[in-house]
């Protein structure tokens, strides 16, 4: 399927009219827009506009989601607190969440935040760069709608429940290591789904524990319960799936049990009488002041050093590069960064269709020429 280039000041200010034409504030609408095409920005398109349409703007429609976004503080101390996000944006209460855990980093520290009744918050690595960039470590977390099935399981309990680490580098690029606990994500099988594309074998489970490979009956089992996705490691113990089992429960007990939040099968989205309801997300969110140990500059010279000594190792036969996370992110915005947003047919025609509805005429994209 062809991709068109969107410049990125054509696409940014078409998001900003269209979250605003959804009921975002002009300042929380910079804050989702942001979050939203910095996952395009790092080439990772299965959160990016891929999701613009069918996460969050029909979420808004159905009323499952607010555009105003209500962040209430809860509970506080000197280096903690709680929050709750009234189910407004993710993201705003994403970066809202993150800024408060660095201001408690930098005068403590460290810092942590638990928030409760969120929504998807897009890319989880958006929030531990934040941290990255004001020197700190930054580790965030969400849990999600169940997807994943216990090692020796299956029914889909766990969300893909990301655990993401931010580190600063003295490089052009920081270590983010921003994957879900799964083998794949579902984002990502939505992406192959839009592009006609099969989800690999092993990933995804039926009921009777055999593989499903059909992106779009995958996508629509997941929702009914009668498929889960793989924990990273694969399927059983041979390739230690229940590594990524327990890291997946580690996520969903720190999204959950410090907010005394919602978890598993109690976010599905679907109320008893079959119907939407709200998600009620939890996420967590913790930075690390590095000068509360070291230098910052020394801890920077030390974390580079060791990525590097790492992509300079031994190739295996066949390959001839070595990389750390984050660095295939940079590589992406820097071959982005002067074409645009790359769009396939999918997104195209949601984008027209938006921008219809809203009425944004003064809007014309590279693909209808």
């Amino acid at each position: 399927m062809p991709y068109i280039s969107i410049p990125w000041d054509l696409i940014d200010s078409f998001i900003m009219d269209v979250f605003s034409g959804y009921g975002i504030p002009e300042e929380d609408a910079r804050i989702c827009a942001d979050v939203l095409l910095e996952s395009d920005r790092r080439g990772i398109e299965s959160h990016g506009l891929n999701r613009l349409k069918p996460i969050y703007l029909d979420r808004i429609k159905e009323n499952i989601q607010s555009p105003v976004t209500l962040f209430e503080v809860i509970k506080e101390g000197p280096a903690t607190a709680v929050v709750d996000g009234h189910d407004g944006m993710g993201q705003v209460v994403g970066v809202k969440s993150m800024r408060m855990a660095i201001a408690k980093a930098k005068r403590h520290g460290l810092g942590m935040v638990a928030a409760t009744n969120s929504t998807h918050y897009g890319i989880a690595g958006y929030y531990a760069t934040m941290a990255t960039e004001e020197g700190c470590i930054g580790i965030t977390g969400t849990n999600a709608r169940p997807s994943i099935a216990p090692t020796f399981g299956i029914d889909n309990m766990l969300g893909t429940n990301p655990l993401t680490f931010g580190i600063p580098t003295d490089e052009p690029f920081d270590f983010v290591l921003d994957c879900a606990t799964s083998i794949v994500q579902r984002g990502t099988i939505e992406a192959w789904a839009r592009n006609g594309l099969s989800t690999p074998e092993g990933t995804v489970i039926e009921e009777d524990g055999s593989p499903m490979t059909d992106s779009e009956e995958i996508l629509t089992a997941l929702v009914k319960g009668t498929a889960a996705l793989a924990p990273l490691g694969g399927i059983g113990e041979e390739l230690a799936g229940y590594k990524g089992y327990g890291y997946a429960t580690v996520v969903e007990i720190l999204c959950s049990a410090l907010q005394n939040g919602l978890f598993m099968k109690g976010l599905t989205g679907v109320g008893e009488d079959g119907g939407k309801r709200k998600f009620h997300l939890g996420h967590f969110f913790i930075a690390i002041d590095v000068e509360a140990f070291i230098p910052l500059e020394v801890f920077k010279k030390t974390a580079g050093d060791i990525l590097r000594a790492l992509r300079n190792s031994r190739k295996a036969p066949g390959h001839d590069r070595i990389y750390t996370a984050g660095e295939k992110e940079y590589l992406a915005w820097m071959e982005r960064k002067d074409t645009g947003v790359l769009v396939n047919e999918g997104v195209q025609r949601e984008l027209a269709a938006i921008r219809d509805e809203l009425g944004l005429t003064r809007y014309r994209f590279p693909f209808e020429d």
